[in-house]
This record gives C-alpha cells, structure tokens and sequence, in this order.
C-alpha cells in the first residue's frame, strides 16, 4: 500500500506538476491521500475475504451435520441477539447499516441462513 501510493505520487509529481527534481509538496501531499484511500480499500477487501470465509465455515459445518441443524444453530444465535444498541454505543456494534456492511467481518444472521437455505 507505502509503495503503491509513493508510485502514484510519484507520477502526479512528475507528469500533473513537473517536478524535475526531488520531490514537490504535490508528492507528499497525494502520498498521504492515496495511503488512506488504499488503506479504505485494503480493509473492504480483508473484510469480503473475512465474510467468503463465514460463509464456507457455514457450508463445510452445515455438511458435516446436516443443513437443518446448522440453520438452527444460526437461529438460536440470532434469537439470542440483543436488541437495539443506545446511541452512545452504536460504533461499536457489528453491521449496524449498508456502508458499514463493507467493513463488517461477519455476514448478517439472516444473509447465512438464506444461503444455507439455498444451498439445499
């Protein structure tokens, strides 16, 4: 993620603003912008593996015992959530809207249990 957005910078630097030695403002400036936007993008990635991986745990079990029994495991642990999260504590909830869904590490109960379903 360092060197690929000292290589972007790099090339903005050189071929946008015309440095023709060392490096301008405009380097370090697109450096630090484009290692949090990787940074973003590295972690929605690490988090889409994280929740594949769910998901095959969810099949590789539900072969093992049976597809029945594993939508009731995933039943009773979404019986056994809590409710609605106060306000002060809603940043540390897990999946708690769309955007966030990106960076969630777990599918949602109901998302595991359809595919479970579906799977047959």
């Amino acid at each position: 993620m360092v060197f690929l957005s000292r290589v972007i910078a790099f090339f903005i630097d050189r071929v946008v603003f015309r440095v023709e030695r060392g490096h301008g403002p405009a380097f370090w400036i697109v450096s630090i912008i484009s290692q949090i936007v990787l940074g973003i993008l590295a972690s929605m990635i690490v988090m889409w593996f994280s929740r594949w991986r769910e998901y095959r745990a969810d099949a590789g079990s539900a072969s093992l015992v049976g597809p029945h029994k594993m939508i009731g495991a995933l039943r009773a642990l979404q019986r056994g959530q809590k409710a609605q999260m106060p306000d002060e504590l809603l940043a540390f909830g897990i999946n708690t809207g769309k955007m966030s869904g990106l960076f969630s590490s777990h599918p949602p109960l109901e998302a595991r249990i359809r595919a479970l379903e579906n799977r047959g």
